[in-house]
């Protein structure tokens, strides 16, 4: 993870074994962590998550949220409000996301770079 924001490890990631990882970014929504972590806990898959969160956020066109469960499956959401650039890609097992960048080519890197480790 990197960011402009100081402390960003405090706020951003989220993890749990047998549950997921979470990740929540710009303005991000801190209860995203626990809320999503425990929502797949309970047997939710990541796009549920993302979904069930982003929907009960009246404020979710400024966030950014990345998720992975415990079966591999990936789910991301970037809101139409986020600062340029911001978007994000997910595959098996990984969501990468990225907003206040120059272009899409930090998180096209990032995505090829956990794939190309997978390959190895």
């Amino acid at each position: 993870m990197e960011s402009k924001f100081l402390s960003a490890g405090s706020v951003v990631p989220w993890a749990k074994a047998g549950a997921g990882a979470v990740a929540t970014q710009s303005w991000a929504n801190t209860s995203y962590g626990p809320r999503g972590l425990a929502m797949m806990e309970e047997g939710m898959s990541a796009q549920d998550a993302v979904a069930k969160l982003t929907e009960q956020d009246g404020d979710r066109a400024l966030r950014q949220i990345g998720v992975v469960d415990a079966k591999g499956n990936a789910a991301a959401f970037t809101g139409e409000e986020c600062y340029d650039w911001a978007g994000h890609i997910v595959g098996g097992n990984y969501a990468c996301q990225g907003n206040i960048l120059v272009s899409e080519d930090t998180v096209r890197a990032m995505a090829s770079a956990f794939e190309e480790t997978l390959e190895r």
